[in-house]
């Protein structure tokens, strides 16, 4: 019998101490067995995704610093921007390096592992390689399809493009992907009415993140913070762990961490569009394919998660193209409606304000965590009821003076 094995009397027998404990001891070690390697494994794919991601990003972003001016890539100032100098665009590219390379490299090293595993290599998640290769073309079609609006974003961003023909892009490659097989079910059995909400979930957090690009480290914080969230949801959700969604959006945190080092005010790059389309089409994809929602469970409300989560965002899209609307003036016409700029309005520096629409991001995605914790329809509108609380107070904040901004 090898040591520490239990056997049938109920002991288990441990050949090199030779005492003898009881099946519940045996049971409690292989739970804390489970556990530390459950524990091994989450630390190598957090570090491995960050780390990856945070130093390719740094470096390629780095790197469009110096090529952009000299390709003619700038966001020059003008009367609905905040920024006062030509500010060099491009760090979009940055951020695709960061979560395109390190993905590339992975699958190379995962079909590799499948047929030679290394000894280090968690039991944990070596028995998942076989299932990230089975997914692999899922998510180049995600990526392919990101890449196409995230070149039609730098291509906007050498010369401004029609609003219509980088609608009719979005919703195009949103269609493609969703007819792919990427889309939600929303626990209904007619399939056309998840395809099309995935299609406008698709859109609406491409322009989500493109709208909140008004400040310096604005959309890439919002980005970052709804990541890690998601990220946390994945790997600690109902279901037990979600390795291959949560390590792309680890992987997603740690490309726009090293975008951050250049784009914290004051920015020495933007994103621009190909980073705002890329991350929010990106995210939005991911969200559907990640498994809110277990059977086992029974606890429907945590499909409710990705919409806590990007409350504040959503609330900012709605609210803006709202106020145009009501104008009669285009949706896709730029201005300072946003809610960063009414913060400004009240006097906060632009810093206070970025910060207050990261923590108000932060407290509702932390809301959203919260519904897994919760097993009742009751407790579950309560968290619902603070998010509602959160963006009451936004739309409050919102009502200073407009000429103040």
């Amino acid at each position: 019998m090898a040591d520490g094995t239990c056997v049938d009397s109920g002991v288990c027998a441990n050949e090199r101490s030779g005492v003898e404990r009881t099946s519940g001891d045996c049971g409690t070690e292989s739970a804390l067995k489970s556990f530390w390697h459950q524990c091994n494994s989450m630390w190598l794919l957090i570090s491995g995704c960050l780390l990856s991601g945070c130093v390719t990003s740094f470096l390629a972003t780095y790197l469009m610093r110096w090529l952009a001016p000299r390709v003619g890539l700038i966001d020059k100032p003008a009367a609905r921007k905040v920024h006062l100098i030509p500010t060099p665009l491009g760090g979009g590219v940055g951020i695709w390096c960061g979560v395109v390379l390190p993905l590339a490299t992975s699958q190379l090293l995962i079909w590799y592992w499948q047929k030679n595993p290394p000894h280090w290599l968690p039991e944990e998640l070596a028995r998942h390689l076989a299932g990230a290769i089975y997914r692999a073309r899922e998510l180049w079609g995600i990526i392919a399809a990101a890449t196409i609006l995230a070149v039609t974003g730098l291509a906007d961003d050498f010369r401004p493009l029609s609003w219509k023909l980088r609608l009719g892009l979005q919703f195009g490659v949103s269609i493609a992907v969703v007819a792919s097989g990427v889309r939600a079910t929303v626990f209904l059995d007619n399939p056309w009415i998840g395809a099309v909400l995935s299609v406008f979930w698709f859109v609406v957090l491409v322009n989500s993140f493109n709208f909140l690009d008004n400040m310096d480290g604005l959309s890439g914080g919002i980005a970052l913070i709804v990541s890690t969230i998601f990220a946390v949801m994945m790997l600690t959700g109902s279901g037990g762990p979600h390795w291959f969604v949560g390590g792309f959006f680890l992987i997603v945190a740690g490309a726009v961490i090293g975008f951050l080092f250049h784009n914290w005010s004051p920015a020495r790059i933007f994103m621009g569009d190909a980073g705002s389309y890329f991350l929010g089409f990106s995210i939005a994809c991911m969200t559907i394919l990640g498994t809110f929602y277990s059977p086992a469970d029974s606890n429907r409300h945590v499909a409710l998660a990705p919409l806590c989560v990007m409350a504040v965002p959503l609330y900012d899209i709605c609210s803006v193209m709202l106020i145009r609307l009501l104008e009669g003036r285009s949706l896709f016409h730029p201005d300072k409606r946003h809610f960063s700029h009414r913060l400004v309005a009240l006097g906060l520096t632009r810093v206070q304000a970025v910060l207050t629409v990261h923590l108000t991001t932060l407290t509702t995605g932390l809301l959203g965590l919260t519904l897994y914790a919760v097993s009742t329809w009751g407790a579950s509108l309560i968290i619902l009821a603070c998010v509602g609380c959160v963006l009451l107070l936004i739309a409050i904040l919102e009502s200073a003076p407009r000429d103040a901004v």
